[in-house]
């Protein structure tokens, strides 16, 4: 059976991290020796003695080639003076010994007068290139070249807890603590975690000094220390519920969180935001797990160690942006009308004014999206699903979002769009577009537009790569099932978009900070209404303690 081609990754690391062991050279090395040895060209006199040998004969001499020092019976005979081996008495012509006397005469010393035409010069040692091959393979992070770095690491670790009460450490220490291990500030809560803190509400210096210890020599890179701070034991690798006790932390201490302390409720639905925008960006596998790897590649630990230079979280637009998450969390709200934290079909299909058609909702809720995860219990979205959903929606120039509609659009799930599935979404946009008095481009001239767009690889057959190599994705996504950005880019020029995909902020990053204005503006608005009428008050009331403050 073929492998997966993730599977056939991780089998290809696993030889070449075999093959760069130093027993494994040693091993490679004396079995080229052995058959170099055993390789030595003989005599073309000698032929006769080999084809007449008995069975067996070959054998034994091999043996005698791959087991230096340990002479196989037809050696051992032939190594008594002047007793030449049965074999030898039976066929061999007088004055040519047979292959296992050669072999047997070659290694034993000193050996006895040999014919000139069988001496032989040694064989060369073998290229330097083959000797060693250097390490290459770091799962865990390349070792630090100098060995003392551990132990001076150590050293600043006790001169840390020195200064605590008997020398123990509370969660508020663990800032100290972070930056005398040369961690980010906001590193305090895993460290305080790993060590067993939450047990018993302190650290003594030695339980911290031994697991410090034992990730200093393991985990040799801050992406490796990080998963292996946070990850559940027998694991290496972080699902969604390991972040919760770093990101909490971050609530309660981050300055620009202090207003969220009175309003505990909303503490939950910022951490589940913040934590699916991590699996959106790093998780590139959507595998729901994060590895060393992912969290290499990714910008999450730069954006970590920025927690503490920037007072104002809503710079950190990434991951941790309070506002992003206001916005997420009140178009759900206003989708959301028995606020059971679950929407349906239905409730989706009003997101943007019913701007995504009904067979590409279906599509969403069938589970092509949801990374492994049931699409809802009773065919409902959870609120993690919907910040994957707006998202994507709003940025469709990111790998993901690409990834995530690509998804949607592969009815078969055979990894290219063909015709028959671009034109099953047409349809419906084509229905939609007559009934508001437009004349809809047939089918056709669409599609060859869509080719001239994207330009695929390979003729009438568009893949995930096609649509991540041309710059205008949003244009193709928005022609099959998002009306309203399909009329309103049909007024705009191609150049424009161009130059409008390499702008920055992001896709998202605008709407973000549009909705945010928007949404503002309204709340002033109905305070201000209800200023004016007491009735209107009391519903603005009550729906301002819905929302996050």
């Amino acid at each position: 059976m073929a492998l997966r081609p993730a599977l056939r990754r991780k089998v290809d690391e696993l030889f070449l991290r075999w093959l760069s062991e130093a027993d494994t050279q040693r091993l490679l090395r004396r079995g080229l020796r052995r058959i170099r040895a055993c390789a030595q060209p003989a005599p073309p006199d000698a032929q006769p003695a080999r084809a007449c040998a008995p069975p067996g004969t070959a054998r034994t001499a091999a043996r005698a080639c791959a087991e230096p020092g340990i002479p196989p019976p037809a050696a051992r005979a032939c190594a008594e003076p002047g007793i030449p081996p049965p074999a030898a008495r039976a066929c061999a012509p007088p004055g040519i010994p047979p292959p296992a006397a050669r072999a047997c005469a070659e290694r034993s010393p000193p050996p006895p007068a040999r014919p000139t035409g069988q001496v032989q010069s040694p064989a060369p040692p073998p290229p330097d290139s083959s000797r060693r091959i250097p390490s290459f393979y770091f799962p865990l992070g390349r070792p630090p070249p100098r060995a003392g770095e551990v132990d001076a690491s150590i050293a600043r670790v006790e001169a840390a807890f020195a200064r605590f009460p008997q020398e123990r450490a509370t969660a508020r220490d663990m800032g100290a603590v972070a930056k005398a291990c040369g961690c980010p500030l906001y590193w305090k809560a895993p460290l305080f975690y790993a060590a067993g803190g939450d047990r018993a509400g302190s650290v003594s210096v030695h339980k911290f000094v031994a697991v410090w210890r034992k990730i200093l020599h393991t985990c040799h890179d801050d992406a490796a220390r990080f998963v292996h701070l946070l990850m559940a034991p027998g694991c290496n690798y972080l699902v969604p519920e390991d972040f919760v006790p770093f990101l909490q932390d971050v609530v309660n201490t981050h300055p620009g969180l202090s207003f969220l302390k009175d309003a505990s409720e909303f503490h939950s639905r910022y951490i589940t935001t913040v934590i699916q925008r991590i699996f959106y960006t790093v998780n590139r596998s959507w595998s729901g797990r994060i590895t060393c790897t992912e969290l290499r590649r990714s910008s999450f630990l730069q954006n970590v160690a920025l927690l503490e230079e920037e007072p104002d979280i809503n710079q950190l637009t990434e991951f941790f942006s309070y506002e992003h998450f206001y916005v997420i969390y009140c178009k759900f709200w206003e989708l959301d009308t028995d606020h059971d934290l679950l929407i349906d079909a239905r409730d989706l299909a009003r997101h943007a004014d019913h701007a995504i058609s009904t067979r590409m909702i279906d599509r969403i809720f069938s589970g092509a999206v949801t990374r492994g995860r049931r699409a809802a219990q009773g065919g409902k979205l959870s609120y993690a699903d919907f910040v994957w959903f707006l998202i994507s929606e709003e940025d469709k120039r990111s790998p993901t979002s690409i990834e995530y509609w690509f998804r949607c659009m592969d009815l078969d799930g055979d990894g290219v769009l063909s015709m028959f599935e671009l034109e099953f979404f047409y349809a419906e946009q084509r229905r939609r577009l007559r009934a508001l008095g437009l004349d809809p481009l047939p089918f056709h001239d669409c599609l060859c537009q869509m080719l001239d767009l994207v330009q695929p690889r390979t003729p009438g057959r568009i893949t995930l790569r096609d649509l991540k190599r041309c710059q205008l994705a949003p244009v193709f996504f928005d022609t099959f099932f998002n009306l309203e950005k399909y009329l309103d880019r049909e007024q705009r020029e191609q150049a424009w978009l161009l130059r409008e995909s390499a702008a920055e902020p992001s896709d998202w990053e605008r709407y973000a900070a549009e909705e945010y204005d928007a949404l503002l503006a309204a709340e002033d608005d109905g305070w201000e209404a209800a200023a004016a009428s007491p009735g209107a008050a009391a519903a603005v009331y009550e729906f301002a303690e819905d929302e996050p403050p």
